[in-house]
């Protein structure tokens, strides 16, 4: 036999054996596929599988893509017979095996809301950054992240709790089997951390003055609500409450919407005055808190960072001296420039008058030079047009002497008595380190909202002392027929 003849009948054999190889494994392909067919369902149903296409045994030239068996686990259910299960849906040609455990997660009852306070600067406890920040539901503590290495992950799987919330994208999350958490019990958690208003919901909260019970079981007024003292605040907590109760300040920061979209220069820090205020004033009127007090330790870090430390938590402060600041600095926040732009500040608080200023001779010199002198230029009266946000006004000087009964005396003065300093005929000697000048001050205008801060301390070489004469004022508003809210 030649050569090119064995070569052709080793062709022919192999060829033989290649047929032969295809058909066989084509033939354990369909069988193969025949036994991965689902069995006709039963009653109960069965768990979804992809049935996957049959390739025909001659078309070897485009392979389809193998589409895996998708196998969705049976969620445990406590009672497995009393209801059938119920199919997995599928979204975009993938089956949504997290739904069922989203809206069935066994851990809800772990919940402690005693123990939730959303208050607090929302940083993690262990790294003090403020990025992906987590509150953990059952003991309220705030941890960073959630994956395999985060402190919030490790915290699920050392203490066995297992539901936390994202303090930025408000939503739930079970660790560390890491899925989220879709359930309408968990609202009044979300709406405690971030109450929000309609502005139906605004215009009735002086017509709707209920009580409200919070979860500890006491009742609270929404609005009439104590602030904590953290350490030396309470002088930011007084002027912080008052301002929580003016209307149209009120109903301003209750709709965050008024001020989200202002732009401010890039790197400014002031306008987070203006959000933690915004914050803080939806907590205290909130009707569906927790507990009935709240703590403004965002509000006054926030005053601590933008007041440069003039301000602080930790050290008392004047209240007189904070309610200036706190004023222009969110007038400021806010847009509003000293004379052109007003904001809802200046509409609320800010007012006119004038000043007349007369400079005074210095009381050692001569008679005769004090007369040479008063007939100059610069010891002429002049008038100026201000602006203000609030109004000072001085009491009489308490007496030093004890009464007949050996008992000290405690002064009254009527509020009226008092505002006669700005009728524009009463004067007042201010003195310098080295002049004196005689004042007096005339309204023109008042707001709808006067703020009065009666001085009572008054400081010398040696301690501070309070006046404690005492102010009477009418708490309708009208006496002696004059109205000052109607008198402009």
């Amino acid at each position: 036999m030649s050569s090119r003849s064995k070569r052709d009948s080793r062709g022919s054999t192999r060829g033989k054996r290649e047929s032969e190889s295809r058909s066989s494994s084509a033939r354990v392909k369909r069988e193969r596929d025949r036994e991965r067919e689902p069995e006709a369902p039963s009653a109960r149903g069965s768990p979804v599988r992809v049935k996957r296409e049959v390739e025909p045994a001659g078309a070897r030239e485009a392979p389809t893509p193998v589409v895996p068996v998708v196998r969705v686990k049976r969620e445990r259910e406590a009672d497995e017979d009393s209801e059938p299960e119920r199919e997995v849906r599928a979204k975009n040609g993938r089956v949504d095996s997290e739904d069922r455990r989203s809206r069935h997660c066994p851990y809800l009852d772990t919940i402690n809301r005693s123990v939730l306070d959303f208050d607090f600067e929302k940083l993690c406890s262990i790294s003090l950054s403020h990025i992906n920040a987590y509150a953990c539901l059952v003991c309220g503590k705030y941890f960073q992240g959630r994956g395999l290495k985060s402190h919030a992950y490790i915290h699920s799987v050392q203490f066995s709790h297992h539901v936390f919330l994202n303090l930025h994208t408000l939503k739930f999350y079970c660790l560390p089997d890491n899925y989220e958490i879709i359930d309408s019990s968990l609202e009044d958690i979300t709406y405690v951390l971030k109450p929000t208003f309609t502005k139906q919901q605004i215009a009735n909260l002086d017509k709707q003055a209920k009580l409200s019970r919070a979860y500890d079981g006491t009742t609270y007024l929404p609005g009439i609500v104590g602030l904590n003292n953290i350490k030396a605040n309470d002088y930011a907590n007084a002027v912080l409450q008052a301002l929580s109760n003016v209307p149209p300040l009120r109903n301003y920061f209750l709709e965050e919407d008024n001020y989200k979209n202002i732009k401010r220069p890039p790197g400014d820090i002031m306008f987070l005055l203006v959000q933690r205020f915004g914050e803080l004033m939806r907590k205290l009127w909130n009707p569906r808190n927790f507990k009935a007090h709240v703590s403004p330790h965002e509000m006054l870090q926030a005053v601590v960072l933008c007041s440069k430390k003039t301000f602080q938590i930790t050290k008392q402060g004047d209240g007189v001296d904070f309610l200036s600041w706190f004023l222009n600095a969110l007038h400021s926040a806010l847009g509003g420039t000293k004379k052109k732009k007003k904001t809802i500040v200046t509409d609320v608080f800010q007012g006119s008058m004038r000043i007349f200023t007369k400079k005074l001779p210095h009381p050692d010199l001569p008679a005769e030079e004090k007369e040479q002198l008063l007939h100059n230029d610069e010891y002429q009266e002049t008038m100026v047009e201000s602006t203000f946000m609030y109004l000072t006004l001085d009491l009489p000087t308490a007496p030093l002497y004890k009464d007949e009964k050996e008992q000290l005396i405690i002064p009254q003065v009527p509020l009226f008595n008092i505002l006669a300093k700005f009728n524009g005929i009463t004067e007042k000697e201010y003195k310098t380190y080295k002049e004196n000048f005689l004042k007096r001050f005339q309204l023109t205008k008042l707001p709808p909202y006067l703020i009065f801060c009666i001085k009572r301390f008054t400081k010398n070489n040696f301690f501070v002392e309070k006046n404690p004469t005492i102010v009477n004022f009418p708490i309708t508003g009208q006496a002696n027929g004059m109205n000052y809210r109607t008198s402009r």
